[in-house]
């Protein structure tokens, strides 16, 4: 177990409210999946070890004769061990389209497992729609954090999703063609005068700016971060 983690929401405190199972009880074997692997990163992360360890780690217990710890679907594995392989790949994208003024260690923990989850589907799985990375990914960020998160989670993936076929090969993005003759003195004395554009982003986020990075979330129930 993780220490200082937030208690989940059982589900017999779901069943309480709204008279049925939990949403993440009722989604699909894919989703369910991508749930254990962002669990399993964010756990990884938390005990500075390697993921692809926990991964071997649950199976073997999940092959004891009375097992505590549920089978490892194999789309959770080859989530954990892709992102585990591409992560420097996937932080620096998940870098490159953050909103001004934030910054990939200051995002809370768990938001950061959720988009390394869904980047690396949108970078490495072509099987997988973008749409669908996104929208799941948007949906785990409902069930971990804040209608704010759900926004700039969005965002992120939304401007990745634009730049794919760049981002898939590795290349740098094209610069906006520029259309004045740069031979003109006057023309150039003017762009010398300009105030430079700044980038477009989503304002906003899961927390304050200024709050350390590592705020734990709390987890829907059944899933592997625990108190």
């Amino acid at each position: 177990m993780i220490a200082g983690a937030i208690p989940a929401v059982t589900d017999k405190d779901n069943r309480a409210d709204t008279g049925r199972r939990p949403p993440h009880k009722r989604r699909g074997a894919r989703f369910r999946a991508r749930r254990r692997a962002v669990d399993i990163l964010f756990e990884a992360e938390a005990r500075d070890v390697d993921p692809v360890a926990i991964v071997e780690d649950r199976v073997e217990l999940s092959r004891l004769p009375q097992p505590d710890v549920a089978p490892i679907a194999d789309y959770t594995r080859t989530i954990v061990e892709g992102t585990a392989y591409e992560l420097d790949r996937v932080d620096e994208t998940i870098s490159k389209y953050l909103v001004e003024d934030w910054t990939f260690g200051r995002l809370p923990a768990v938001e950061r497992a959720i988009l390394r989850v869904a980047v690396w589907e949108l970078l490495f799985n072509q099987d997988v729609p973008p749409v669908a990375a996104i929208d799941e990914a948007v949906r785990l960020t409902g069930d971990y954090s804040s209608d704010t998160a759900q926004a700039y989670v969005n965002a992120v993936l939304d401007s990745v999703a634009g730049n794919l076929d760049t981002l898939r090969a590795g290349e740098p993005e094209p610069e906006a063609p520029d259309f004045l003759d740069v031979g003109d003195p006057a023309v150039a004395e003017d762009d010398h005068d300009e105030e430079p554009d700044l980038p477009c982003g989503v304002t906003g986020g899961s927390s304050d700016p200024e709050d350390p990075g590592d705020a734990v979330n709390p987890a829907p129930d059944g899933s592997d971060i625990t108190r």
